[in-house]
């Protein structure tokens, strides 16, 4: 059975010029046009997530509180709880996308996303042990630990998968990432059973929710976010070179190594941002990577463009749905799993199904 992990057996002359061929745009479709739609569709579901929530507010009295924030209860919803999370939902939606988009792309895996290597549960583990051994309470704290362990992880994982390996192996590295993940969530909810004053610090943040009501903490994790994403666009040419095989890419004059580093440092700068102000948030980064392709085409550039505005449209609308389907609310992560789930069973009998795992 033909390996399409491996790269195709071509001169890099004719590498160049289907690789062009392929990311220009067609006449049926523009890939500009459809980033404006998206844009627009972004800016359209802010404007629910606003306007919509677990208590009835007349639009009118909304438009009232944007315009004068007026001393009230209705006021403090909309200020304090739904254009906070609103703006927590554009970062965390964007960094999870555009991670997701990177590790799929230096592993040359379709089933990879931060939750699935392991990432997530890294960060997550660094902040439990700074709140358990250093009584780190923090924003900043948790951010800088948060990025550690996720950059930590992301490494051990990589290495893992790469071990007495000509190139990456997608197969070693996803079994490396579940296991080391699910041990790291093991290890950890042992913890925080066993200590109640982090069971208590931990149990709402490490559920995963939009709902932090103070911007002040999101900004920390602006900049981080940031330039996760601007790194991600800068190397978009060399991950395009390098998604034809390693060889291939090095012929094109791609520093393979070089670019699989500043991959994994941008992973772990979105990632371990998200993680700190959002809590641990699955399945994003799988399933935007895949309808961004659908969209954009292979183009690493594209594609990278296209996540950053389907990721927050997606946690944004699983935020709305979570706000309005219960009387308490449900959690965002609680709904991506419940949308995240079936479509990794779809993609996994997809991939196995040809033979790529």
């Amino acid at each position: 059975m033909t390996n399409l992990f491996s790269p195709p057996e071509t001169s890099c002359h004719d590498v160049k010029i289907s690789r062009q061929r392929a990311m220009l745009p067609t006449r049926r479709s523009s890939p500009s046009g459809k980033l404006i739609a998206l844009l627009l569709a972004l800016l359209m579901i802010c404007t629910v997530s606003i306007f919509v929530g677990a208590k009835s507010i007349s639009p009118s009295m909304v438009m009232d509180v944007l315009l004068a924030n007026t001393d009230s209860t209705e006021s403090l919803i909309i200020v304090e709880s739904r254009f906070p999370r609103t703006v927590i939902g554009l970062l965390v939606g964007a960094a999870l996308a555009v991670a997701g988009c990177l590790i799929q792309s230096i592993t040359r895996n379709p089933l990879a996303d931060p939750g699935i290597l392991g990432v997530n549960a890294g960060a997550s583990f660094f902040v439990l042990a700074g709140v358990v051994l250093l009584g780190n309470q923090s924003m900043p704290e948790h951010l800088w630990l948060a990025f550690f362990g996720a950059l930590i992880t992301s490494v051990f994982v990589y290495f893992v998968g790469t071990y007495k390996e000509a190139r990456v192996n997608p197969l070693k590295i996803t079994l490396a990432g579940v296991a080391i993940g699910a041990l790291l969530a093991g290890v950890s909810s042992s913890i925080t059973l066993m200590n109640p004053m982090a069971f208590d610090q931990m149990r709402f943040w490490d559920a995963g929710s939009l709902d932090i009501r103070d911007l002040s903490l999101a900004s920390m994790a602006v900049l981080p976010i940031i330039f996760g994403i601007l790194l991600a666009l800068v190397i978009s040419p060399a991950l395009d070179n390098l998604s034809l095989g390693e060889e291939i890419a090095q012929g094109l004059g791609t520093h393979v190594k070089l670019v699989q580093l500043a991959a994994l440092f941008s992973i772990a700068l979105l990632c371990g941002s998200s993680t700190a102000i959002a809590g641990p948030i699955g399945f994003i980064g799988l399933m935007i990577p895949h309808i961004a392709r659908r969209l954009s085409g292979p183009n690493q550039l594209w594609l990278t463009l296209y996540a950053i505005l389907l990721g927050p449209l997606l946690i944004i609308s699983a935020d709305i749905v979570g706000r309005v389907i219960a009387v308490n609310e449900i959690r965002v992560s609680i709904v991506t799993a419940f949308v995240g789930a079936p479509v990794l069973i779809y993609l996994a009998r997809q991939v196995t199904s040809f033979g790529k795992l």
